[in-house]
């Protein structure tokens, strides 16, 4: 009887810790929600940070409002969102590099993509663009490798930061046409996209999104695409692979949350992702943006994540590159 009685009173006190636990769930969003950034303003993950901020505020009757914490490859930003309680009110915005090429540049990382983070749903896919800065007078990938054998270690580019897509990208193509050029690192896209414009750099890897603009208006000269194939909306650019055969190489966005958030505010959160990327008027921008939607719900996002972060580490050690 008394064994009886223990289990019974033990039995409410799991019930009474988990009850608080489910209703706040339950209830979530109560209050304004805090989106990291981990990158500054002006760049494709900001663009898509404030993009999902606003329509995850109209979904969630709730403000998500986006904070940028850039620094370090993301790694200041995703500390952050390490740091903050797993109770579904602070999210973040993270692209490639934090969470795949991070834990391969730096040997003391604070965190571990998927042991202090759950992803919760991939939103976009940025098609790239390699760029020139006008002066150079480069007009495909061919005369640029011409150039930077003849020249070997003079040409620079700029990115958003050591490990970031911009960066990783042209570290692909030195690796698979034999070039080299000087990396020059800024602490985002947006002003890495800046020094190119001004021409303090002649090259940069950047997402079409991005460097579009500044095609059209003259500041830069779009090399090559680096998706496999050329891109419907541009086809007069050609692909990097139709010079380098095999080359890919595309910056993408998702939702992560910190460990331990609950998992009705997950698969909420990532229900809502999916549907405001079928809305009519972001669907529009992605058109004009050249922007690929790329919903992947919660497991299907950690297993890239997984397969991803393989193959960037082989990249990165292959290439002997070091976080900052």
């Amino acid at each position: 009887m008394c064994a009886r009685l223990t289990g019974f009173v033990a039995t409410l006190l799991l019930l009474a810790y988990a009850l608080p636990t489910a209703a706040a769930a339950q209830a979530w969003p109560q209050r304004p929600i805090r989106m990291i950034c981990p990158f500054p303003a002006g760049g494709g993950t900001d663009f898509i940070a404030r993009l999902a901020a606003k329509h995850l505020s109209d979904r969630l009757g709730q403000q998500v409002y986006v904070e940028n914490r850039g620094g370090a490859n993301g790694a200041i930003g995703l500390q952050a969102l390490m740091q903050s309680d797993p109770d579904g009110y602070t999210i973040a915005a993270v692209s490639d590099g934090p969470i795949v090429a991070n834990p391969a540049l730096y040997d003391k990382l604070v965190y571990q993509p998927l042991r202090d983070f759950i992803p919760v749903a991939m939103m976009i896919r940025y098609p790239s663009m390699l760029i020139a800065h006008p002066s150079v007078g480069l007009r495909d990938v061919p005369e640029l490798i011409a150039l930077a054998k003849a020249k070997p270690g003079t040409l620079s580019f700029s990115s958003g930061g050591t490990g970031n897509f911009s960066h990783l990208g042209l570290e692909l193509l030195s690796l698979q046409t034999g070039i080299k050029l000087l990396h020059v690192p800024y602490r985002g896209v947006g002003p890495a996209t800046m020094a190119l414009v001004g021409g303090d750099v002649q090259l940069m890897y950047n997402n079409v999104a991005t460097a579009l603009e500044h095609v059209r208006a003259g500041k830069a000269t779009a090399l090559a695409i680096g998706d496999l194939q050329r891109l419907p909306g541009l086809p007069d650019i050609p692909a990097v692979a139709e010079t380098v055969p095999g080359f890919e190489m595309s910056a993408w966005v998702g939702i992560f949350v910190p460990a331990k958030t609950p998992p009705e505010v997950v698969a909420r959160l990532s229900k809502e992702v999916a549907a405001f990327l079928r809305d009519p008027a972001v669907v529009k921008i992605f058109a004009e943006q050249q922007i690929v939607d790329f919903y992947k719900d919660s497991d299907e996002l950690a297993q890239y994540v997984k397969h991803e972060g393989e193959k960037w580490d082989r990249v990165i050690k292959t290439a002997g590159i070091k976080g900052d």
